[in-house]
C-alpha cells in the first residue's frame, strides 16, 4: 500500500509477478536510509548490501528487509547481493576520501556495473548532480557526471537521477545552508552566493526515485529533477531565515573570498567538516538549473505539486524539533572506509594500550541512568566540563576534523552508525553497553565506553573507560600531552552519568 510520497506510481513487477526486488546499496546513508522506508511503503521487496549490517539492527524497518553482508568492492559481495534483484539503486560515493576520491569512485561505478550485467539486473537508479552545460565543473561535479556516463553506458537500462542542493533535516547542503543563516545574522559572503541554485526537497527525491524503479525497460538516460522555485544561494539564506522566523539577515557578497577561504569559514561556522565543505563549495560556483524537466512527464507530480522551498525548510526544521530526523549525511560511510579494530581484539596485546578508567556507584536504577549515557554530547553536552571537549572540537575543527558541531541525529536515543560530536556509535546494547569510536584528528585510535551493571540494593555501578592505541612516537606524546585534562574531563564525565550531578 502506498504513502503520500509515492501515490499514484506503478510498481515494476518481477518475472513471476510478484513486486520487484530492490536492492539499495548505501543504506546507512542519508538519501538511502529514507529510499529502503519508501520501497516497503510502495509495496516493493527490499534487499540491502551492508559490510556491517550491526549499522542496521535498530532501524525500525530491519524485519522487512533482506540483509546481504559485504563491501560494495568486494566482487563476490556485490554480485551475490545483485542476484535475484530487479533493480539495483547506485547510492555510493567516495566523496570523504583524503586523495583521489575522483580515481575510486570511477572504478566503483565500472565494478557495479561488472556484477550488474552478471547478475542480469533490469534497471540501474543512480542520483547525482545536476551538470551545468558549457561549464568547468569541479572535481566533485565532474566525477558524478563521469559515474552516471559509466552507469548509462553498461547496456543495462538505467535512470541518472540529477538533483541541486536537497533540502531536508540532517542532509549536508541543508546543515550548511541552516547554520551558515542561523549563526551569522550578519556575513560577508563569497561571490558564489550570488549563482542560481533550483533546490529539490528530500520528500520529492524519493518520490522520483521510487517512481525510476517502473521506468519502460527502453528509457536509458538522465533526468534533472529539481523544485518549483529557482533562488540564488544568497535568496535561499534569506528565504530560510523567513521559515525559521528569524530577524532579516544582512548578507553582503564579496569577490575576495576564495574558494579554499570560503571552504574554510564554512568548515568553521557549520557541522560540515573542511574536506566535505571544500568539495561542496567547489561545486557552487556552477549554476544548477534544471533543463531537462522530461521527468515530469514520465513521473508525475504528486497531488498539490512538488513542495515549495519555505514548506520543504518548514518540515525540515520540525522534524528536527521534534527529533524525528530519520537519517543524517554523517552517518554515512563510503565502500573501502577503514574499520577500526575493537579495542578487545588480540591485535591490541603488547602494552601499547592507554586507558583511563572510572567507576562509579549510582543510586539510580539502571533504566536512569542509561537514559543519561545514551543522551551525552549534542546540546546535552558532556559534564561541568563541556568547555574542555568544545575547545578539542575547535582545535579538531581547525586542523580538518569534524569537530563538535555534527551533533547528534536525536537528543535523546542512539543508533549503531549515528555520528555524536567527534565520535562514532560503534557498538550499543541498550540498557548495558555504549562504545564510542573517536573520529577526531588523533596520531591514533582511541574509545569512549559506558557499561551499567545493576547492584543488588535497586543502584547500579557505572564503568567508564577510555581506550587509546597511541600510532607512533607522537601517538604516545599525544596521550600524554592530554593526560593532565583526563583528571578533569573525566571523573565529572563518569559522575554526572552516574549521579545526575554536575
Amino acid at each position: 500500500m502506498t504513502n503520500s510520497l509515492s501515490a499514484g506510481l506503478p510498481v515494476l513487477k518481477s518475472a513471476n509477478g510478484e513486486p520487484a526486488l530492490c536492492l539499495v546499496t548505501g543504506a546507512t546513508g542519508y538519501i538511502g536510509g529514507r529510499l529502503v522506508v519508501e520501497l516497503l511503503n510502495h509495496g516493493y521487496r527490499v534487499r540491502v548490501l551492508a559490510r556491517n549490517p550491526s549499522r542496521l539492527k535498530d532501524h525500525p524497518w530491519i524485519d522487512r528487509v533482506e540483509i546481504f553482508e559485504g563491501d560494495a568492492n568486494d566482487e563476490v559481495a556485490l554480485k551475490g547481493a545483485m542476484t535475484g534483484a530487479d533493480v539495483a539503486y547506485y547510492l555510493l560515493h567516495a566523496l570523504m576520501s583524503k586523495d583521489d576520491f575522483e580515481t575510486k569512485e570511477r572504478e566503483l561505478a565500472e565494478h557495479f556495473v561488472r556484477c550488474a550485467k552478471s547478475a542480469k539486473i533490469r534497471r540501474i537508479v543512480y542520483l547525482g548532480g545536476i551538470i551545468a552545460p558549457n561549464e568547468e565543473l569541479s572535481p566533485h561535479m565532474q566525477s558524478r557526471a563521469d559515474t552516471g556516463a559509466i552507469l548509462r553506458d553498461s547496456g543495462i537500462p538505467t535512470a541518472e537521477l540529477r538533483a541541486a542542493v536537497v533540502i531536508g533535516s540532517g542532509s549536508a547542503s541543508f546543515e550548511m545552508l541552516r547554520y551558515l543563516t542561523e549563526r551569522l545574522p550578519i556575513m560577508t559572503v563569497p561571490k558564489w552566493v550570488q549563482v542560481r541554485i533550483q533546490p529539490i526537497a528530500v520528500r520529492d527525491v524519493l518520490r522520483y526515485l521510487v517512481g525510476a524503479a517502473a521506468l519502460a525497460p527502453e528509457i536509458n538516460g538522465t533526468f534533472d529533477i529539481g523544485g518549483p522555485e529557482i533562488y540564488t544561494y544568497k535568496q535561499m539564506m534569506e528565504k530560510y531565515a523567513e521559515a525559521a522566523g528569524l530577524r532579516k539577515r544582512i548578507i553582503i557578497p564579496v569577490p575576495v573570498l576564495t574558494p579554499r577561504l570560503s571552504s574554510g569559514w564554512v568548515g568553521l561556522v557549520t557541522p560540515v567538516p573542511y574536506t566535505l565543505a571544500r568539495r561542496l563549495v567547489a561545486s557552487l560556483k556552477n549554476e544548477v538549473v534544471v533543463g531537462n524537466d522530461q521527468i515530469r512527464s514520465l513521473i508525475p507530480d504528486p497531488e498539490g505539486g512538488l513542495t515549495p522551498f519555505s514548506t520543504a525548510v518548514k518540515l525540515a526544521l520540525t522534524k528536527i524539533k521534534d527529533a524525528r530526523v530519520e537519517t543524517r549525511w554523517t552517518n554515512a560511510s563510503f565502500p573501502g572506509s577503514p574499520s577500526e579494530p575493537l579495542p578487545t581484539d588480540p591485535n591490541w596485546a603488547g602494552g601499547s594500550l592507554y586507558t583511563d578508567v572510572r567507576v562509579v556507584k549510582s543510586k539510580d536504577p539502571v533504566d536512569k541512568v542509561w537514559s543519561r549515557i545514551e543522551a551525552i554530547g549534542g546540546d546535552n553536552g558532556y559534564s561541568t566540563a563541556t568547555w574542555a571537549w568544545r575547545l578539542r572540537g575547535l582545535a579538531d575543527k581547525l586542523i580538518g576534523g569534524a569537530g563538535l558541531r555534527r551533533g547528534r541525529r536525536d537528543p535523546n536515543h542512539l543508533l549503531v552508525g549515528d555520528a555524536l560530536d567527534f565520535w562514532r556509535v560503534e557498538a550499543l546494547d541498550r540498557g548495558s553497553l555504549l562504545r564510542l569510536r573517536a573520529e577526531m584528528r588523533m596520531p591514533g585510535l582511541a574509545w569512549l565506553e559506558f557499561s551499567v551493571v545493576a547492584d543488588n540494593d535497586g543502584g547500579c555501578t557505572v564503568t567508564q573507560r577510555a581506550i587509546y592505541a597511541p600510532k607512533g612516537l607522537l601517538g604516545h606524546a599525544y596521550w600524554w600531552s592530554v593526560w593532565p585534562m583526563h583528571g578533569l574531563v573525566f571523573p565529572s564525565m563518569a559522575k554526572s552519568v552516574a549521579t545526575g550531578k554536575r
